[in-house]
């Protein structure tokens, strides 16, 4: 099993770019997102539900799981100890079954908080081919040296 290097605080510099990740959404891809986040809404999904009385092209993806879809975004690219700390985004536009995902980010900010942690701002863009379907702005976490592990951080070493 290949584990991941985790990304280093001393290898990410302001106004790096985050590798693309493009993902294909399928009926599962949202309906499963929805179960996950207990989200019993019919509009993500009942097909007749979303179209005839919500007026959208589809069922879409419910809130909670383009959270976690940044999230996963965000942890590809940090490796194993990357810690979200915080994370604000708007959605704009809805993601349906059918459409390609891809995020993009770009770093704003690299710091080293009072306890030692490191932390990364990251603009992310979530698009839908020419459209903008959300932006997020995320504080995560990651390892400021080798035998760093933000993950082990509590207390007022641990402050998102």
């Amino acid at each position: 099993m290949n584990v991941p290097t985790p990304l280093l605080l001393d290898a990410v510099t302001v106004g790096d770019r985050l590798p693309e990740l493009s993902v294909e959404v399928t009926p599962t891809t949202v309906v499963l997102g929805a179960l996950a986040s207990r989200d019993w809404r019919p509009m993500h999904h009942d097909y007749k539900f979303a179209t005839e009385r919500n007026g959208v092209a589809d069922i879409f993806l419910n809130t909670p799981n383009q959270a976690a879809w940044f999230e996963r975004y965000l942890t590809d690219w940090t490796g194993p100890l990357g810690r979200v700390g915080r994370m604000k985004f708007r959605m704009k536009d809805s993601i349906f079954p059918g459409d390609t995902m891809v995020f993009s980010g770009e770093v704003t900010e690299v710091t080293t908080d009072d306890a030692g942690c490191g932390w990364v701002g990251v603009e992310v863009t979530l698009t839908v081919g020419e459209r903008t379907c959300s932006s997020c702005s995320v504080r995560v976490a990651v390892p400021s040296s080798a035998d760093d592990n933000p993950w082990a951080r509590r207390g007022d070493r641990w402050v998102p």
